[in-house]
């Protein structure tokens, strides 16, 4: 039986009078760092808590499947830069 470390992912086993009495705490940490708390009665595993939502191991491809692209992204827009309509503007004076 562990101890919340407040690690990414962290896994931790406690019986159930200790829950009882760290739970609050314990569900913030879960919320906010993921990982699972696993509750045991008399040595046994009897529940499991868990973030309703896990964490993605990478942000890449976080959203595929939600965002759709609508027109060319590819082809210039055809609006001039400020320095190459006005190359004399100093920006660092």
């Amino acid at each position: 039986m562990g101890t919340y470390s407040g690690g990414t992912g962290y896994s931790l086993t406690m019986q159930a009078s200790n829950f009882k009495a760290k739970c609050l705490k314990l569900l913030d940490g879960v919320g906010r760092n993921g990982g699972e708390v696993i509750i045991a009665k008399h040595g046994k595993p009897v529940a499991k808590m868990k973030a309703c939502q896990e964490r993605p191991k990478s942000l890449f491809g976080i959203d595929k499947g939600r965002l759709r692209l609508h027109g060319d992204i590819m082809s210039s827009i055809d609006v001039e830069w400020e320095a190459e309509v006005n190359p004399d503007r100093v920006l660092n004076p």
